[in-house]
């Protein structure tokens, strides 16, 4: 299952590469279901997966000026402030047993694979949709919805904390909505607060689990190389088009997480 595992890591970075958002949302099944790691621990591990290959996708759109980095810094505060209270407190603080009723007993780990996979199925709502957010708009001075702003980044951050997954499907409407960025600009900019957060939410972990760098950073090579991939693939086809079907593969993979953590 190792060799279906790294094949798939590198499908994370060819759909952050190709659609600009979604690929991290497969992390986590993907350490937990190929390479067998307790979701706590995954969840962990996916913040810096996500982190560096969202570090490494957003460096050429640095280049190209396609990160706002104002925008960047209203909407990045509050969201990496809330995943680092999140990791360093809330996941801490939940227990390992939640509560029990005959032979059933709901688990942190359950917890957290039912949350993530509802996650799931909502971002695949949100790519399967027909979008009718305009692709590019007309340059303008941008006003800044304050409130709105931070409580969506706090929001984002907390998902990204408890399930590890970057919230690109979250942060790139609500960039072209409430901050009135093309949408290539916005997902440069979403690349750039992703790889931010999740890296300071995963050296905000307080586990005393010991960190296997070897494999992290053997993941994070695959998926690197699967952003390259998929940003190479970006120029000759339209990520957008593709968006729908793989929401529908999410969407699958939610449901099938759902089934697996309840009834197998």
């Amino acid at each position: 299952m190792e060799y279906v595992g790294y094949f798939a890591s590198i499908l994370i970075g060819v759909a952050l590469g190709l659609i600009g958002g979604g690929g991290s949302i497969l992390t986590l099944p993907v350490l937990v279901y190929l390479f067998a790691i307790e979701p706590v621990v995954a969840t962990a591990y996916s913040l810096f997966i996500v982190g560096l290959t969202s570090a490494v996708g957003s460096a050429n759109y640095f280049k190209k000026g396609l990160v706002n980095i104002k925008t960047a810094i209203v909407f990045g505060i509050p969201s990496i402030i809330s995943v680092f209270l999140t990791r360093a407190l809330l996941v801490p603080a939940i227990p390992d047993i939640i509560f029990s009723s005959g032979n059933f007993t709901f688990t942190k780990d359950l917890f957290l694979m039912l949350f993530f996979a509802l996650i799931m199925i909502f971002a695949s709502y949100s790519m399967i949709k027909k979008d009718k957010i305009k692709l590019e708009i007309e340059p303008e001075i941008q006003k800044f919805n304050y409130p709105i702003i931070l409580i969506e980044g706090a929001i984002v951050g907390v998902v990204t904390g408890l399930v590890g997954a970057g919230g690109g499907f979250l942060i790139i409407p609500a960039l072209v909505i409430l901050s009135k960025l093309p949408m290539k600009e916005a997902i440069g900019t979403s690349l750039a607060i992703i790889a931010a957060k999740s890296l300071i939410g995963f050296f905000g972990e307080s586990s005393e689990n010991a960190i296997n760098w070897q494999f992290l950073f053997t993941i994070s090579a695959f998926a690197i190389v699967g952003i390259f991939i998929g940003t190479a693939l970006s120029k000759k086809i339209d990520g957008n088009k593709l968006k729908p079907a793989f929401g529908w593969f999410v969407l699958v993979m939610g449901i099938y997480i759902i089934t697996k953590e309840l009834f197998f």
